[in-house]
């Protein structure tokens, strides 16, 4: 009986990644430190001053790190219940934090008991930020409320309640000192003005907001709420000039990078991106193990603090540049001491022990070996092989229709498994290497599973989806083969007045030499 023989997977180039600038320079951070925090981290603020410490709010407690601590240098723990986004003023010496109690509480950098406590909202506050003046805090509560405190006083300047819903954003202009801003779950993004006492401008995200970001100019506004980052032109009204949509969960924290060039956003869906304030594209793109709830940048884009939802703080540090004088290397083997032996002839009278080498076959290999087609066909049918190497799975059935048994494998399926089949099928077969095999795997499932249809809602949705890949396929090879025609239509003129000018010139010439011919 001969061997089996493993299936042969067709290999095909891969493109190479992209290396921008951006790519280079984002991609110029050390491996991140793991830090434990009592909670979930909703709040991430980096002292504006040297040497760049920042305040982490998770549960109760706040904790002030140093650049490159990994134990916290100070804690402020005088709260009753979870603390909410401290935030540090633009001189580094103050820090505010809301409460789940209500109450705002101003901390002193260097001290340890609060200076003043701000009461006037009746539920919890997430939203805690100076004003540019330095001598006025806003606040936004579960109360719906937007207040503005007097720092001196401790007391409450104005109150304003326009929001319909949680206020959990906010932020203040660095321009103007009477400007700041919240986001609410209602959806609204407000504007007010300090010397008003009603907002002056309203705008429509269209998701719970999460967050708010203004632009250092004061003319660009960055809302994030849902799966949408939008940017709004605060000059003209609040008009929309861009809204993304790279992620996939809810995008819950936005950061700017110390230029004002680059704007990240995190997500639940464990992702950082980064995009251009030019284009507005993605230029590169933060992985993380859960989902994230706060961000942060270092000033001068030294260090990346991301929180998550687990309590874990990640931080990377840019890698220190490269000295210019080459180190002393470690001098390595030569080259022929690795080629020793390689190209070495046996004698006759030497004696060959030959070791016989073990092939290692897959699952889906073993299987067909044991001629158990269904099975071979579930076993690269499993999504770790049909998202990352699917050209196993096409193999695979290639290998089935050449033994005859690719129908009976697709048969007696489940609706879970068809629909698995069917996801496959429709999102693979407009891809060229693949289409001759699944073109033919559809049409099975198309005879064998004819009669069920209409009994099951999730396969009919299926069979829909491959029917809409399929038509919009042939209706780009249709626009590809005219496009086609009308550069073969253009060649074709090209290649006729080539030769008329090439029968001219022959021609002339003929011409010329039977003139010469008769002057002599």
């Amino acid at each position: 009986m001969a061997a089996y023989k493993p299936v042969v997977v067709q290999a095909c180039p891969k493109l190479g990644e992209r290396i921008t600038q951006d790519t280079l320079y984002w991609r110029g951070y050390k491996t991140p430190v793991q830090i434990k925090e009592f909670g979930a981290v909703n709040k991430i603020d980096f002292s504006p001053v040297p040497p760049y410490n920042y305040a982490v709010t998770a549960s109760s407690r706040i904790h002030i790190y140093g650049r490159f601590s990994q134990e916290p240098i100070k804690t402020f723990s005088r709260f009753r219940d979870a603390a909410y986004g401290a935030t540090y003023r633009d001189d580094g010496r103050l820090l505010a934090a809301g409460s789940e109690d209500g109450i705002v509480r101003l901390f002193d950098v260097s001290g340890k008991a609060p200076l003043r406590q701000f009461e006037g909202h009746t539920k919890p506050v997430h939203v805690v930020g100076f004003l540019s003046d330095k001598y006025r805090i806003f606040s936004g509560g579960d109360d719906y409320s937007s207040n503005l405190w007097d720092i001196p006083s401790a007391t409450e300047i104005v109150s304003y309640s326009e929001h319909t819903d949680y206020v959990r954003c906010g932020c203040a202009s660095k321009v103007n000192a009477d400007v700041f801003i919240t986001g609410s779950y209602d959806h609204t993004v407000k504007l007010f003005d300090a010397r008003t006492k009603s907002s002056v401008m309203t705008i429509e995200h269209g998701h719970p907001v999460e967050s708010v970001l203004l632009f250092p100019s004061g003319g660009l506004l960055v809302s994030a709420g849902g799966r949408y980052v939008k940017i709004w032109d605060v000059l003209k009204g609040g008009q929309l000039l861009v809204s993304l949509k790279n992620h996939h969960k809810t995008v819950t924290c936005l950061c700017l990078n110390s230029s004002g060039q680059r704007l990240l956003s995190g997500s639940l869906d464990r992702h950082v991106k980064i995009y251009s304030t030019t284009s507005y594209k993605v230029v590169h793109s933060f992985n993380y193990a859960t989902s994230i709830l706060s961000l942060a940048l270092s000033p001068e884009d030294e260090t990346i603090v991301v929180g998550m939802t687990n309590g874990v703080l990640n931080v990377k540090h840019r890698k220190p540049e490269e000295k210019n004088e080459k180190s002393q290397k470690k001098r390595q083997p030569a080259y022929r001491t690795y080629m020793k032996g390689r190209t070495y002839m046996p004698k006759q009278e030497d004696f060959c022990v030959s070791k016989p080498v073990k092939r290692v076959l897959r699952k889906y290999d073993k299987l067909l070996r044991s001629f158990h087609s269904s099975k071979a066909l579930d076993a690269v049918l499993e999504p770790p092989i049909m998202l990352h190497t699917p050209e196993v799975t096409v193999a695979v059935m290639q290998e089935l229709h050449r033994r005859g048994t690719l129908r009976s494998a697709l048969a007696g399926r489940d609706e879970k498994q068809v629909n698995l089949l069917l996801t496959f099928v429709a999102r693979r077969v407009i891809e060229p290497r693949f289409t001759p095999v699944l073109v033919t795997v559809a049409d099975m499932i198309t005879d064998i599973y004819q009669p069920v249809v209409g009994q099951s809602a999730i396969v009919d949705k299926q069979f829909l989806k491959l029917q809409e890949a399929i038509g919009k396929e042939i209706d780009y090879q249709e626009e590809l083969l005219e496009v086609l025609g009308m550069m073969d239509t253009l060649f074709a003129t090209f290649t006729k007045k080539r030769d008329t000018c090439l029968e001219e010139n022959k021609s002339n010439g003929l011409t010329k030499i039977i003139e010469t011919n008769r002057n002599y």
